[in-house]
């Protein structure tokens, strides 16, 4: 049984809660199985589980976009305490996201920067899996700099869907949210919002991450 980790799992589901009227823009993450099973526990910092009925991921449920209104530049907030990014458009609030930033070691670089990059099909060139000639993943999750691939195999960066580079070697993409930070410094987005930044970014907008 998959087990995720969430902080103050008491306000997270308050949040979920209060925002779900406001959540009807898709369906739910696909890029990984245990944000849709249902036999998925989330495991609070105060030892409590939580077992997830929706259909939708506690990650999808507190994101939301809603621009309608909106008018101005945009600009883009993550604060790694959070773990969310707050999008803003004329100084106002339209969009929030639950992220997963750099874990300790990798961690997300702190600053202001702007988005310099952006790729739709975008792959890793340092993380990833060996897999052999026919694509089968042989030894899953390594560092192309540091592990060595058996013989007949090669290195496969692990997918990033929606990319969007800000810093060097850093980006915000499409990824898993175990609820805390879990990256190798990039910025983790559910499938949905992910797609939503990518389409109404352009070059040049302001990232602040803050922690």
């Amino acid at each position: 049984m998959s087990l995720l980790f969430i902080k103050r799992p008491q306000q997270f589901i308050q949040v979920a809660l209060a925002c779900m009227a406001m959540l009807m823009l898709g369906a739910c993450a696909s890029y990984d199985s245990r944000l849709n099973s249902s036999a998925t526990q989330y495991l609070g910092t105060d030892g409590s589980i939580i077992t997830r009925t929706s259909t939708a991921s506690l990650a999808d449920r507190i994101s939301y976009w809603a621009d309608e209104s909106a008018n101005g530049p945009g600009h883009i907030v993550i604060n790694i305490s959070q773990q969310k990014l707050f999008y803003y458009k004329g100084g106002k609030l339209v969009g929030i996201s639950a992220v997963s930033t750099g874990k300790d070691g990798h961690d997300s670089p702190v600053g202001n920067f702007k988005v310099q990059k952006k790729e739709k099909e975008h792959a890793s060139n340092l993380y990833g899996d060996f897999v052999d000639a026919s694509g089968t993943v042989v030894v899953k999750n390594v560092d192309a700099m540091k592990d060595k691939p058996p013989e007949g195999t090669h290195f496969q960066g692990s997918s990033m869907p929606w990319f969007m580079q800000f810093a060097p070697g850093v980006g915000m993409h499409t990824g898993f949210l175990p609820g805390i930070p879990d990256s190798h410094g990039c910025i983790r987005l559910p499938d949905r919002m992910a797609k939503i930044f990518y389409e109404v970014t352009p070059l040049g907008t302001p990232v602040s991450v803050e922690k």
